[in-house]
């Protein structure tokens, strides 16, 4: 405080001890200076509680300045909001995006997916008495009725081929709420066109396997008989797998399938009729193509937690036709087929399948026996009766890593009413045992090796044997 102040408040003093000379009397001790320094202290100290106050108005000024402003922003953002509401509110909806597929593509509404696998198989066959044609089918996978017969010197061959590579387009959508799939697959296995030669480019022509539409529970066009269960073919190297002692035909078909419970559907079809007879005196195959009536078939599935259980039967008429002179006789099969898994990841399970057919062997081992033996001196077909087993056990050993064990075996029954010397080199009986190691290094890779003997025998007693070491590895996708 200046010395002017200091003087200006001694003033003052002065004046208040002369109105009241008792307050001034009251602390003689007390020194004017004294009194002088608290009155400043205190005058300070209201000067700040000022300042403070002051400022303390400014923040709250600021904040409420701020709030002010959001208030007016928010303002504007549901006015906006408003007006895209009631825009959106005056337009039709729109249909939700379409999800994409798990796999595959779309076009259109239709999902899409492809697959397959690429396959190669290394073979190394010995026959006991003779040889089979190079680039023929016994060649390719175990085919009995080509096991050489009748004592010609032992051969053995060694055999490449990624002809049995697969693959296949699946097609799914709804229309007007109807589920309608599609399917096409094939193979370069057993197309009869021209093939390509071993000797160079090794060039083999697609080969049909399944083209079929599906229309809810309707099937129409080409699939596996409905005659047959499929889940009784072994896990195997070969093509079939053990061919004499299964049902095995694709055909184009009509096909109702209906639901009759938990686990339990039916399945009745109209298939394509074709016979297969031989002539009296010689055992090649004819497909005549005369027959008039479709192959009529029905199968019951039984589906549990840990089985399958399969029963099919088939009626059928066969039918040769000779300078407009037709010869009919009938024909029916029973085959009953099933699996039992080992385990809930089903990764283990045996499987069976027991088939008798009276005049329906081209359903049976790839129509190891003829379905009717035609005598043209009465013109009539004579029966056929055919009993066919197969079954397999499959056992995981480690992860990646199973085991396969299967036999096969098919007995021919021919008419009383043909002798020996009409039917003697017909095929009697043939059977099959394998064995065989998978193990899946990666996911969707499959190596394989197996060994198989197997043995034919013709009514008049000649048989003859092969044995066969296979190594197979596949990619599937």
């Amino acid at each position: 405080m200046n010395k002017g102040r200091k003087v200006l408040v001694a003033g003052l003093l002065a004046a208040s001890a002369l109105v009241a000379p008792q307050a001034a009397l009251a602390g003689p001790s007390t020194s004017v200076e004294a009194r002088l320094d608290r009155l400043e202290a205190e005058v300070g100290s209201l000067r700040g509680e000022v300042s403070a106050a002051k400022a303390e108005n400014e923040q709250l000024k600021a904040q409420a300045q701020q709030a002010e402003a959001r208030a007016q922003a928010a303002e504007a953002q549901a006015a906006d909001a408003n007006k895209r509401l009631a825009a959106l509110e005056a337009k039709p909806a729109a249909a939700p995006a379409p999800a994409a597929p798990a796999d595959g593509f779309k076009s259109g509404t239709t999902t899409i997916k492809l697959g397959g696998y690429v396959k190669l198989l290394v073979a190394s066959t010995r026959y006991s008495d003779g040889e089979v044609a190079t680039n023929s089918l016994g060649r390719d996978f175990y085919l009995p009725q080509t096991i050489p017969t009748g004592g010609a010197p032992a051969s053995r061959v060694t055999d490449f081929t990624a002809k049995q590579s697969r693959f296949w387009l699946n097609m799914d959508t709804t229309v007007s709420g109807h589920a309608v799939k599609g399917y096409l697959e094939f193979d370069f296995q057993t197309s009869p066109g021209t093939q390509g030669s071993q000797r160079t480019t090794n060039g083999y022509n697609p080969a049909l396997r399944r083209a079929f539409m599906q229309v809810d529970r309707w099937t129409f066009g080409q699939d596996w008989s409905t005659f047959q269960y499929t889940g009784a073919l072994p896990e195997s190297t070969d093509y079939v797998g053990g061919a004499e002692g299964t049902t095995f035909v694709r055909q184009p078909l009509i096909r109702y399938s209906a639901p009759l419970g938990k686990g339990a559907a039916l399945h009745v079809g109209v298939e394509n009729p074709e016979s297969g007879t031989a002539n009296i005196g010689s055992p090649t195959l004819n497909e005549n193509g005369d027959d008039r009536m479709p192959d009529f078939t029905a199968r019951l599935a039984l589906t549990g937690k840990r089985h399958e259980l399969s029963l099919s039967g088939l009626v059928r008429q066969v039918r040769v036709e000779n300078s407009g002179i037709a010869a009919t006789t009938g024909g029916f099969g029973v085959s009953l087929g099933g699996k039992v898994f080992f385990n809930d990841a089903k990764t283990g399970d045996a499987r069976f399948m027991v088939t008798y057919g009276h005049n329906a062997s081209r359903y049976i081992g790839l129509n190891f026996a003829p379905d009717a033996v035609y005598v043209p001196a009465t013109n009539s077909l004579e029966s056929v009766n055919v009993m066919a087993v197969i079954g397999a056990v499959r056992m995981p050993l480690a992860p990646g890593v199973r085991a396969n064990l299967m036999g096969s075996y098919q007995n021919v029954d021919y008419s009383d009413n043909l002798t020996l010397a009409n039917i003697s080199t017909f095929n009697k009986k043939a059977w099959s045992v394998a064995a065989n190691l998978f193990y899946s290094p990666i996911k969707n890779v499959d190596l394989g090796i197996e060994y198989r003997h197997g043995e034919r025998e013709l009514v008049n007693g000649a048989d003859g044997t092969t044995d066969r070491i296979e190594v197979a590895a596949k990619y599937s996708f």
